[in-house]
Order: structure tokens, then sequence, then C-alpha cells
């Protein structure tokens, strides 16, 4: 991802009240259908602004982190980084891509739970000083490479439901806290600081309360050690709910008035990546091959709705090895829609989604129903902001989806407003008229 910034000469594209979002996917597939059927996004990214005041609202004064591996893409991290939110990499490339903004280090946390020696001496010599830690192993080597860290120790959170047994998880006990501050003495290193994650399938708001609780413990217990903590990180698993975020805000708040009150001089932090960018893009696909299946060889998994029904295998120029890559640890959150008009009362079919590596595990959606379709056909997936649109494979000639950027006229006013802007990001923006025209002379971003 390194040079990502300056490889994309990237627009916004502002719409004015004529136009919508659907007008763009509208013409953004009329132009690939002849030009050449390659999967692309539309990013609003006035939903980042409208994402960003809705956690004023509810959640301030606690700080959000972003983190770049949600999503690395230039227009959402440049939209962020103008709104004032802080960072959170998990690797040097990240790193060097907000700074490469004009972030100050102070506004960057290395989060990952498992650094690398040379990236631990990289961020030593950038200024960047807060990371994360959860065993004396990885304390030890932060201590080696970047003595002046200051540590927020990673505490382990009960939280684990069936669906997230597979998973790795990261944290330390609250035993093993004051082993790891016995060490920091050791070697000199600050500690300054507590670190929780809450997955968002966690259903049980009551998990914040037990970890809140344990946060004060490991504070207390850092007093006797003699640490000044003023940092604590409760993590992600925002979803971009309105509500949830209110949820968790009505459990929380009374806890941290309690535990962290203000005049205790402890800046509450925390890692929303999701929320921000979920809802804002779209990513439109085409469909490249398709078989019709009888029952004896249908995938598994897959079952006719009724017996005389066919049951369609079709395949897309996108999949887990590209945008749906979440899709090999995790359910997919989205349906498909089909792009093309169709009439209410055409039948609908047992179908199935893979990806174009034509590898087993290239898989996007197992079962659903919809109308018979044709190659060269678009479906849209809505919701896929996350984790979708960061590293990706080169698997199979795989070709990274082109990205193009939109915001409203309203939102770019309400950034006018609340003197959010940058020259870097008024450059960027172009205007789009109701009566949307792609042609070669088009301004839209393609980030590729």
């Amino acid at each position: 991802m390194k040079g990502f910034l300056e490889d994309a000469n990237y627009s916004i594209g502002l719409l004015d009240e004529g136009a919508t979002l659907a007008d763009v996917i509208d013409n953004c597939i009329y132009e690939h259908t002849h030009t050449g059927k390659r999967a692309f996004y539309v990013g609003d990214l006035g939903k980042l602004v409208k994402k960003n005041t809705q956690w004023q609202n509810v959640m301030a004064p606690i700080k959000p982190f972003y983190p770049v591996k949600c999503n690395s893409t230039p227009g959402v991290l440049e939209i962020l980084g103008t709104l004032g939110i802080g960072f959170a990499c998990s690797n040097k490339s990240e790193m060097v891509l907000v700074q490469d903004l004009g972030i100050s280090p102070e506004n960057i946390i290395y989060t990952n739970p498992c650094k690398q020696a040379s990236q631990i001496k990289y961020a030593a010599k950038t200024g960047i000083n807060i990371m994360t830690c959860d065993n004396d192993i990885e304390l030890k080597k932060i201590a080696r490479s970047h003595p002046n860290a200051k540590l927020l120790l990673h505490i382990a959170t009960e939280d684990i439901t069936a669906d997230e047994e597979m998973n790795m998880k990261f944290g330390t006990t609250l035993k093993n806290c004051r082993h790891l501050m016995e060490c920091a003495k050791e070697f000199g290193i600050q500690i300054v600081g507590v670190k929780f994650h809450i997955s968002s399938t966690c259903k049980d708001l009551q998990t914040y309360i037990h970890a809140l609780s344990d946060a004060r413990c490991v504070f207390d217990m850092a007093e006797e050690f003699g640490f000044k903590m003023n940092i604590l990180d409760i993590g992600g698993g925002f979803t971009g709910s309105e509500l949830q975020l209110e949820e968790v805000n009505h459990v929380i708040r009374p806890l941290l008035d309690v535990y962290f009150p203000k005049e205790s001089g402890v800046n509450v932090i925390a890692e929303p990546g999701c929320y921000y960018v979920s809802s804002a893009f779209t990513l439109a696909v085409n469909i490249i091959a398709k078989k019709t299946e009888c029952d004896k060889h249908l995938p598994s998994g897959v079952k006719q709705a009724r017996d005389d029904e066919p049951v369609f295998t079709y395949y897309i120029n996108d999949g887990v090895y590209g945008s749906f890559a979440s899709k090999l640890s995790e359910k997919l959150n989205t349906t498909p829609e089909v792009h093309k008009k169709y009439k209410e009362d055409e039948p609908l079919f047992t179908s199935s989604l893979w990806g174009p590596s034509c590898d087993e595990l290239d898989q996007i959606v197992e079962n659903c129903l919809l109308p018979e379709l044709s190659v060269g056909d678009w479906l849209i997936f809505a919701d896929m902001g996350s984790g979708t649109l960061g590293e990706q494979s080169t698997f199979n000639d795989y070709q990274r989806p082109l990205i193009y950027y939109m915001m409203s006229f309203s939102d770019w006013d309400e950034m006018q407003d609340a003197g959010i802007t940058s020259d870097t990001l008024m450059k960027n923006f172009f205007f789009v008229p109701s009566c949307i025209q792609l042609g070669s002379e088009d301004r839209f971003s393609t980030a590729a």
C-alpha cells in the first residue's frame, strides 16, 4: 500500500440536488458495459461526515481513532484526517499512508498485537510512541526497538460467541498485567493506559461493564508501580447503527463517570472502523459465467426450492481474493441486488454466487433467490466499505475495482460551515450535474 496516496489522482464528484447515488451507479454501469466490464465501487464520502457528526453527538468526548486496515482508500483517509480523527495502524505501510496526510504522531497508535521489530523501529524513528501490548515477549521486543514507547496493555474480554470461537483472540488477563508491569519496570518502558476490544457480534452489553471494571483494576494496579496512566481505549465493535451506538453509550457513560471521571485526566478513545465506512461504499460486479445445475450436481449447501426448477450458479468478476476477502472468516452482511429491471411477478430461482478464481473457497453467496440472469448482467452489493478496500490479492490476475467518490452538495456545505476543509482535499472536488453523462472526459476518480 506504500505510495497509494501519491499513485491515486482521485477526484470527488459533487452531486447537485437532482442527482442521486443511484444515478451515478447507473451511469458507471452504462460506461463499463461499453468499455470493459470491470467491478467498481461508488463511495459516498458525505456519509463519513454524517457518521462523525453522529459520533460527536452521542459519544463525545470519546475521541475516535480510525483503524486504517478497515478501508485504506485515499478519499476515506483524507476526509477522516480533515475531520480531525486519529488513526490506528497495524503496520508500517498504514503508518506511512497517514503520515503522508500530515497526521501528527500523537494522533497515530500502532495496534498490531504481533509487531515486526523493523516496524517498531520505524515507529520509533518517526515519533509514533503509543502502541498496544499483551504479553511479555512483545514487551521485551518493544523495549529493545523502541525504548520511548508508551504502552497500552491490551486486556482480554469475555465476549466470545459461537461464531467467534475459531477466530484469533488477543488480550492478557488481569493476573498477567501485574507481571507485565514488573517487566516494564525492569526494562524502563512506560505503561500509559489500557485497551480492550468487544466485537460487533457481541450481543451482551454487560461485557462492557466487566471490561470497564477490569480496566479500572489495571489502572489501580499501575498506581502501585508508579505508572501514570492517562489513556483508556475501548476498542471497536461499532456497527454503524445509531441505535447500537446509543445503546453502548447508555451502558458505558455512567461507568466512565464513576471509574474515569473528567478530573482523573484519563482520555477515553475508541477505534470505530466499520462504523464510519461500511455504509459509505456500494460495489457493482458483473456476471462473467453461468451454469445451470441439476439436483445431483448441486454445490454443497444449495437446495432447490422445487424439484422441477433449475438451480443457477453465477460467477462474478470479484471474489474472496478481492473485495469479498472478509467472507473467508465471517458471514457476508449484505445481499445482492439485481441492477436490471425485472417484473415483480418474475419467477425467482435458487442461485449461488462465486468469484472468478474457480477456487473452492471462492464462494460469495451460498444460497439466494434471484431471477434468471445472463452473462453481462450486473449485481449490486451495498454496505461494502469495511474490510474490502485495503491491500488485495493478485490471485488469478485479479484487478482491483475502480473507485468513484461522490458527495452531495448539502454534505459539502456542512463541511464548509464546520470549517472542515484543507487545500489538498478541496482541489479534488468537481461538479456533477443532475443529468449525469460519463464519457472519456469525465473527471470521476479511479483509485485503482
